[in-house]
């Protein structure tokens, strides 16, 4: 028992090396089971080496010797490229050992004897550097491998060293625990002592591998894992899919949200092409230049904002057309003559034709005046007034000249500022009619251009007079 106090001491030294630096998932095994001691490969006889060590492999009943529980542990640490090295501790109890005497009492057909030493206690430690072809064969569950060592065999009071060579199958029952079998042929050389004996030894046990850190428990360990502190999943390596729309969280503008790739994992809801994020009508269609909000009458204006969303009108006016009181297509903002229709050239003002001339002139015509004064002579001359005024406020862009003028009766000087005072009281009266002041102007001629003879009554009643002229 001293020396299996050894092998487990040994077993626990190797374990705590597990401070290195990992350089793979898992890179620990640690591995118990049963073992099984064939001493008849040593035990001579035999046609060759072959048939010494080969021709009952598998006779467990005459050949192998079983301790009923627990006999081996080994533990083993991943080292890349499909090789790891280990440690192996073994015990068992030798009551089968095989020797070739033809002679002897019970020996079988072939010249062997199995006898039983007593209490031969059989303990071994062994060293080991196996390599896996699960890789190479690109298996998760089928492990078959190779292994080459050596090791120190305590049988009895004898002690002695081997050189190692095997195979061994595991079947990988989870990431972490399988099943493992495995056989060692352990040549010795010191043949002298006849204890010292080269020997099968076989083991079928349990293996776990352990030692790979998964801070964040999501199956994918941390050398592996892209966001080692946050659970996530193995296609995004170990990082986050929280809306589950096939965008990683890290990339996905919208993480709690499940959206679409072409909008880095934000929704579209309404379909136009404006994310969720972006749209200010996520849940109607509408255009990207008005942030996602439709446009019914595609005036420029959202309909949210357009206060006449089925009329296209300017920006300025909510969405709305300007009003056009007149109807002559010109708004009545830019129209200098709102209430009457006119031609956008001329500011949506009627155009002063020959005809509304004339009509001014017969107008002016008939306004008399008190001989030598300023004021009207005649009753019907407010109605005429009435009428200049209303023709002239239809064309508020154009301007007017009063003309005032005398006949040849009195001064110069009186008939000037005579005919300055006629010109303006027609004036004052048309602007008191709501014509603009700024459209219209005065001027006095006195008698210097008569329209008649100033040597009758009757042309001197046509020189005196006033007339209405267009500046522009």
């Amino acid at each position: 028992m001293k020396h299996l106090n050894k092998l487990f001491v040994a077993v626990m030294m190797v374990m705590g090396i597990s401070s290195q630096a990992q350089d793979s998932n898992n890179p620990w095994a640690i591995e118990f089971g049963v073992n099984a001691v064939d001493t008849k490969t040593s035990a001579g006889g035999g046609n060759n080496w072959l048939d010494r060590h080969f021709s009952q492999p598998f006779d467990v009943k005459n050949n192998w010797n079983i301790l009923p529980s627990v006999s081996y542990l080994s533990v083993s640490r991943y080292i890349g490229s499909g090789f790891s090295f280990g440690l192996q501790g073994s015990v068992n109890k030798i009551d089968k050992l095989v020797t070739f005497n033809p002679t002897a009492p019970g020996h079988d057909s072939r010249g062997y004897v199995v006898t039983n030493p007593g209490d031969l206690m059989y303990y071994g430690i062994d060293g080991k550097v196996r390599y896996s072809f699960m890789e190479l064969i690109n298996s998760k569950v089928v492990d078959p491998s190779l292994h080459l060592g050596g090791g120190y065999t305590f049988l009895g009071d004898s002690s002695f060293g081997t050189v190692n060579a095997g195979a061994g199958l595991t079947f990988w029952f989870t990431e972490n625990v399988g099943l493992a079998l495995g056989t060692s042929y352990k040549k010795a050389f010191d043949n002298d002592n006849p204890l010292v004996r080269s020997h099968f030894q076989h083991t079928a046990g349990i293996v776990f591998k352990f030692g790979g850190k998964d801070t964040d428990g999501d199956g994918i360990y941390d050398k592996d894992d892209a966001c080692p502190e946050v659970a996530g999943l193995k296609q995004f390596n170990g990082c986050p899919d929280t809306d589950g729309d096939g965008i990683v969280d890290s990339e996905d503008a919208c993480p709690e949200v499940a959206g679409l790739a072409a909008f880095n994992g934000c929704p579209d809801t309404d379909g136009d092409g404006v994310a969720d994020k972006d749209d200010a009508c996520p849940d109607v269609a509408g255009l990207p230049s008005l942030k996602g909000c439709p446009d019914a009458d595609n005036d420029g204006v959202a309909d949210k904002n357009d206060k006449c969303p089925n009329v296209a009108g300017p920006k300025e006016n909510a969405g709305c057309p300007w009003p056009d009181t007149d109807g002559d297509g010109v708004a009545d903002k830019d129209d200098a003559c709102p209430n009457v229709a006119g031609p956008a050239s001329n500011k949506g003002c009627p155009e002063v034709t020959p005809e509304v001339m004339d009509q001014l002139k017969s107008q002016a015509r008939f306004i008399y005046f008190n001989s030598g004064k300023s004021t009207f002579k005649d009753a019907d001359v407010p109605k005429r007034l009435d009428a200049m005024a209303g023709v002239l406020k239809n064309y508020a862009n154009s301007e007017f000249l009063i003309e005032g003028h005398t006949d040849s009766d009195g001064s110069n000087a009186f008939n000037q500022k005579l005919s300055e005072a006629r010109a303006a009281a027609v004036s004052n009266a048309l602007i008191e009619r709501g014509v603009s002041a700024s459209k219209i102007k005065s001027v006095g001629y006195g008698e210097t251009m008569p329209v008649a003879t100033n040597k009758t009554a009757a042309g001197k009643a046509l020189n005196r007079r006033t007339e209405v002229k267009l500046i522009k």
